[in-house]
């Protein structure tokens, strides 16, 4: 899953994306006009009772790539070489400036996060609407010159996104069935990701509540966490987990920023998470929601998909109540699925198939 962490200059991205992938992440990321990528590992309580319970050889966790994207400025769009590193993009993290700071540079003098907000989202709307726009203009040049009913229909298609765009609103918004998400799929639309606002705030903003639930309610098609970067850089500094924590909890910070927001990121775009484990390798893993069970073993490899024969499975919390396989398998909680099966979020799977 790859996330684009975006912003105004001096907001937080920086420290942001080191706390996500590392303090050296950005240690040989020479030119800002270019995107700097990292890797963060995904935290999960009950991945971590299962390396517990299987103590394997090898413990594999569920990775997200956070895509640092250059500033954005008032001439973004027309610039357009920001945008054209966010195509492989499957969801933004929009880090808005909230705390105060008269030190730390700001472009419009003062943070003022819904006024971030307000810009970033217009920019993005405003990218999309040209892109429409120019489709737009090469499909009516083609069906000037031959009938063709495809194309027709995608007509429809772009107008419709056209006039949503042209009301201010992000295509996240407009319902869109499957045939239409199969036409657009290629297609760089921003306002389609889903979007999380990161509200970099002070220490001691942690407990004022009535900031996000403004912003929650005049931008409602967004996701809101809070984060102090600039505390957690400074807890990430310490030498020991114990100093860590008793700084965290001094200053009210219950879980880490890496921690809040690839939880917040799995949950917008829709993604479950599902196990495999043994002796060799515990692996934690995602999948789409709804996914069906050839689908799902397709994500361990294709093979397995091609040639799926059916899938055993066992439930998370039915293997932590039992407290072993043999207890489980004894108590009638090991099943046997085939093709329809819609797997779960927490399922543990054991794929059969053959090729």
């Amino acid at each position: 899953m790859n996330v684009g962490i975006i912003g105004l200059p001096q907001v937080g991205k920086k420290t942001l994306f080191r706390l996500l992938v590392g303090q050296g992440a950005l240690d040989h990321h020479t030119d800002p006009r270019q995107p700097a990528r990292g890797v963060a590992e995904v935290d999960d309580k009950r991945f971590d009772h299962l390396v517990e319970m299987y103590q394997p050889r090898k413990v594999t966790r569920a990775r997200f790539e956070f895509v640092l994207l250059p500033k954005m400025e008032e001439n973004s769009v027309s610039d357009g070489a920001i945008f054209r590193d966010m195509g492989d993009v499957e969801a933004l993290c929009h880090v808005v400036r909230a705390f105060p700071d008269d030190s730390v540079y700001h472009m419009w003098g003062g943070p003022d996060p819904a006024r971030e907000i307000e810009f970033v989202q217009s920019e993005l709307v405003l990218h999309d609407l040209m892109f429409i726009e120019k489709r737009l203009e090469r499909i009516e040049s083609t069906l000037g010159k031959k009938k063709d009913d495809r194309l027709a229909r995608e007509k429809a298609l772009m107008e419709r996104f056209k006039d949503h765009l042209d009301a201010e609103k992000p295509l996240r918004r407009l319902e869109i069935s499957t045939e239409e998400s199969a036409v657009i799929r290629s297609y760089p639309l921003l306002t389609l990701r889903q979007t999380i606002v990161a509200l970099n705030v002070s220490d001691d903003q942690l407990s004022d509540d009535s900031l996000v639930a403004d912003l929650e309610s005049r931008f409602e098609s967004l996701s809101f966490v809070r984060i102090a970067a600039r505390a957690e850089a400074d807890i990430a500094e310490l030498e020991t987990d114990e100093e860590r924590r008793e700084f965290m909890n001094d200053i009210g910070i219950t879980d880490t920023a890496r921690h809040v927001l690839t939880a917040r990121c799995i949950e917008a775009v829709g993604y479950n998470s599902f196990f495999t484990v043994g002796k060799t390798e515990v692996h934690h893993w995602f999948f789409r929601h709804g996914a069906l069970a050839p689908q799902v073993a397709g994500v361990i490899h294709s093979d397995m998909e091609r040639g799926f024969i059916r899938v055993e499975v066992m439930k998370y919390a039915d293997l932590a109540g039992y407290g072993s396989e043999e207890a489980l398998k004894a108590a009638g909680k090991y099943y046997v699925k085939g093709k329809d099966y819609a797997v779960e979020d927490g399922d543990i799977l054991s794929v059969r198939f053959n090729v």
